[in-house]
């Protein structure tokens, strides 16, 4: 683009045929250059022989390498291992020890003395009512559904966080694409300007406004790029290097039907956090409940005394005494049944505000939606017949370059902001797919 100022000839208004046809055979340059192959439009796998990187693929990745997904899954085995004890009884015990040995007397500290001075081995072992086990190993069934349920949650934001930075990226890239022919279009509006000065037409003014136009198409162009490598370093943030990856040039969609995503609500991973906790608290009432049976337990040991008496075997069997339920046990289940009712009153107002949530989100799809179609359907198109007339208006005399300039970066701000509404519609959609109608599926195939 010339940027120098040219020599001002003496000043006369000239709006010959040559000067028409200059101005003209701008503008179609600028429709061919608008319809060529865009060099910053994503890229695909036959264009520099590497793998496009698609959705699913983004999310396969994510689902075997999140860090946060390897450690719940980390979690899950922990309960799983910790389950295997639970029903199991208590280990049994080995006594030792000294029975009857005189420490007074002139017998005192002999063990030979006495015929009731012995030393004695045994062993012991509790024995839980039970109910009391049967609790203990539904508790721990109940740990590794919630370990199950926070993994599902912690799979279901990956795949929402990647799905999102997928689009982003993707939309960040489609947004880049329409600026080449912009900057094509500034060019040769910069040339007709030139042009028409020096033939004596226009403001000295004029020939600052392409430039003008071009500045706040690169401020645009710089906006674009840094929104496009946040997305990228999200993605590499959660797949590695492969985040990098070219993207393909189609973004899927997903279906949003709002009675199917309201039915998928009850099926929530957050929801069934809840439903595997309550199987823990139900198991607590439960050992809450069994504390007013008895345990109770065995022990058996040999004694062995001087060789002059003979030796002796013990047995002896425990048993628990709850006689104060009222004072220990019963407040204690009055308590697991409050948290239990609690957890109840919790579920329902989650559930309820998830229902709230998706209502909005469902609202804000529809306008998403809506704007994105105007945009594109009505928007674009008046921004292009506005560009039009003002261009002709200019080329008749009949308003300034400032008009013009000013047309076209609306023109270019709205196409923009099209491709960004549609990018926000396909990331709500993708974000209420996976959290709602399909959090487990990452096959292409499952992908509208």
């Amino acid at each position: 683009m010339n940027t120098a100022t040219p020599t001002a000839p003496p000043r006369r208004r000239a709006t010959g045929p040559s000067t028409v046809l200059l101005a003209l055979t701008c503008w179609a340059g600028a429709a061919l250059a608008g319809a060529a192959p865009d060099p910053a439009a994503p890229r695909t796998a036959a264009a520099d022989g590497a793998p496009t990187l698609t959705v699913a693929r983004a999310l396969h990745l994510a689902v075997d390498q999140a860090p946060a997904l390897a450690a719940e899954r980390l979690r899950l085995a922990a309960s799983r291992s910790a389950a295997i004890p639970a029903g199991e009884l208590p280990d049994p015990e080995l006594m030792l020890g000294i029975e009857g040995l005189p420490i007074e007397g002139p017998d005192r500290y002999r063990f030979d003395a006495e015929p009731m001075t012995m030393a004695g081995i045994g062993v012991a072992q509790r024995f839980p009512n039970r109910q009391r086990r049967e609790a203990r190993v539904s508790a721990a069934q109940g740990r590794i559904g919630v370990a199950e349920a926070r993994t599902a949650l912690t799979r279901t934001e990956v795949l929402q966080r990647v799905a999102a930075a997928w689009i982003e990226r993707h939309t960040a890239e489609r947004q880049l694409a329409q600026l080449p022919a912009l900057f094509a279009e500034n060019d040769l509006l910069a040339a007709a300007v030139a042009a028409r000065y020096g033939g004596g037409d226009g403001p000295a003014g004029d020939v600052v406004l392409p430039r003008q136009e071009r500045v706040r198409l690169e401020e645009l162009q710089d906006g674009l790029t840094a929104a496009r490598r946040a997305a990228t370093a999200e993605l590499v943030r959660w797949i590695g290097d492969a985040g990098a990856a070219p993207l393909p040039d189609a973004a899927p969609d997903w279906d949003g039907d709002p009675a199917r995503l309201l039915a998928a609500v009850p099926g929530h991973p957050a929801l069934r956090v809840y439903a595997a906790e309550a199987r823990v608290l139900d198991a607590g009432v439960a050992e809450a409940e069994a504390a007013r049976r008895p345990d109770w337990g065995i022990e058996l040991g040999w004694r062995h005394r001087d060789d002059r008496f003979g030796d002796m075997v013990m047995m002896r069997v425990a048993m628990d005494l709850p006689l104060f339920a009222a004072r220990r046990q019963n407040p204690e289940i009055a308590a697991r049944q409050a948290e239990r009712s609690a957890l109840t009153a919790d579920r329902e107002a989650a559930r309820r505000a998830r229902e709230a949530d998706l209502a909005a989100d469902l609202a804000e799809y529809d306008q998403l939606d809506a704007a994105a179609r105007r945009l594109a359907g009505v928007a674009v198109p008046l921004a292009e017949e506005k560009v039009d007339l003002t261009t002709a208006d200019w080329l008749a005399d009949r308003t300034g370059l400032t008009a013009v300039v000013a047309a076209r970066l609306e023109l270019a701000e709205t196409r923009l902001r099209a491709i960004a509404l549609d990018g926000a519609r396909r990331s709500l959609a993708a974000r209420l797919h996976y959290a709602y109608a399909d959090s487990n599926s990452t096959q292409e195939g499952a992908l509208p």
